[in-house]
């Protein structure tokens, strides 16, 4: 159980840079399989030659961010389909992670990495835990802050009217391709993390990744709501966790590892489809409807306090 929150939290980078570009920018961005690994390859093959670990884990976050770069080109500049822009960066990227190394994985045993330096500081168990948890929310709320700046709030607006953003002069092709750049960058960034956890890089590390981005993102939402930006980024952070969970309690239970796909798909299917249940809506709305009373309540509660501590008017005359 502690290493699926290990990972949850771990794989909660990738659901948030998956949620940059599915939730904010609504573009479905499928180079992610590729960055993943690029990160990881880079990562790794870094270390080996005896690089500083946070330093190419740094590193691995701009290869992320050159593939988000790629497929925003071909997007804007190429006039190609997102869907088919994410899909060629991703297999090209097949081939340039086998350059970088040189082989269809690389070993880090024995090698100092990020997450060995976090075992030095916090043996297995919730101190670590907690660790990467303050890491998971450190990205989270530098996530919020940049979505409340005027770039972020320029980033939003594309997704959300493409046409309308841009009668106010802002470059929309300029957004498109910072936000994928953005979010390919962290889940590079998390490859990395992920191939220094489990001691080694594989070429096929990331193949059905943006499966389990979007698990954790619609996963999360669905329980946690998305009434705010904070609320939407603290629940794909959740979702990511409750997503390993599952995961967890699965396999414990017995599933087939080579079933863990189709299970993510069906929980992916099962977030999806439960919002539009009647009766699912119906508990959504009392639920919604029982927070504004208390809101009310507290409003009336306060005005009243108030009332009563006002000085009583004085007598004319």
């Amino acid at each position: 159980m502690i290493t699926a929150l290990e990972l949850g939290l771990i794989y909660a980078i990738v659901a948030l840079g998956v949620y940059l570009t599915f939730r904010i920018l609504n573009f479905p961005d499928l180079t992610v399989d590729g960055s993943f690994t690029s990160g990881a390859a880079t990562a790794a093959i870094l270390i080996v030659n005896e690089v500083n670990p946070f330093l190419a884990t740094a590193a691995a976050f701009l290869v992320g961010a050159v593939a988000g770069l790629i497929t925003g080109l071909l997007h804007t500049k190429g006039n190609i389909n997102g869907l088919l822009a994410g899909i060629l960066t991703m297999i090209g990227l097949y081939s340039v992670n086998l350059r970088i190394m040189d082989a269809a994985n690389v070993s880090l045993l024995g090698q100092d990495t990020v997450i060995s330096s976090l075992r030095t500081v916090a043996n297995v168990g919730w101190t670590s835990i907690l660790v990467l948890l303050a890491v998971a929310l450190i990205f989270k709320l530098a996530l919020d802050w940049f979505l409340h700046t005027d770039m972020g709030l320029a980033l939003q607006a594309t997704g959300d009217n493409e046409q309308m953003i841009r009668s106010f002069a802002v470059s929309t092709d300029r957004m498109k391709i910072i936000g994928l750049m953005l979010s390919n960058g962290l889940v590079g960034l998390a490859g990395a993390v992920v191939a220094q956890y489990q001691g080694f890089a594989d070429i096929g590390m990331g193949i059905g990744l943006i499966l389990i981005g979007l698990a954790s993102v619609i996963v999360g939402q669905a329980i946690f709501g998305t009434r705010s930006v904070f609320q939407a980024t603290l629940a794909v952070v959740l979702g990511a966790v409750v997503y390993r969970l599952a995961i967890q309690l699965a396999l414990n239970a017995g599933l087939d590892p080579n079933d863990m796909k189709a299970m993510s798909a069906v929980l992916v299917i099962i977030a999806l489809i439960l919002p539009q249940w009647k009766g699912f809506q119906r508990l959504t709305r009392r639920r919604r409807g029982t927070s504004a009373l208390a809101a009310v309540a507290e409003t009336s509660t306060t005005a009243d306090a108030d009332v009563t501590t006002m000085p009583a008017p004085k007598a004319k005359g």
